[in-house]
């Protein structure tokens, strides 16, 4: 269950509280009844061991690191296309 964080605008009091997804967040404090806000704190989730980089992307097949991007190809004109090449006259390009 994850950990939410709240600070109490009256006491200024800052807590945790454990609950569902799904559960509506807290309104109140606990220790005084004032209003709280929700807030935004650092998680703890990080992903570590072989495989995972800054990138996102896990290592290639030999492990020696992330894989290289391939290079990205300019699409092709469908050669059912009028325009051959420009939008300009392709009625999905039109603005409705």
């Amino acid at each position: 269950m994850p950990v939410y964080e709240y600070e109490c605008q009256e006491c200024n009091k800052v807590f945790e509280v454990q609950q569902k997804i799904a559960d509506k967040p807290l309104s109140t404090c606990p220790k005084c009844q004032g209003p709280v806000k929700k807030l935004m704190s650092m998680t703890s989730f990080q992903l570590k061991g072989g495989g995972w980089y800054a990138d996102g992307y896990s290592s290639s097949a030999n492990g020696n690191g992330a894989k290289k991007a391939e290079p990205v190809k300019p699409a092709e004109t469908p050669k059912s296309c009028p325009a051959a090449g420009g939008c300009a006259a392709c009625p999905a390009a039109t603005s409705v």
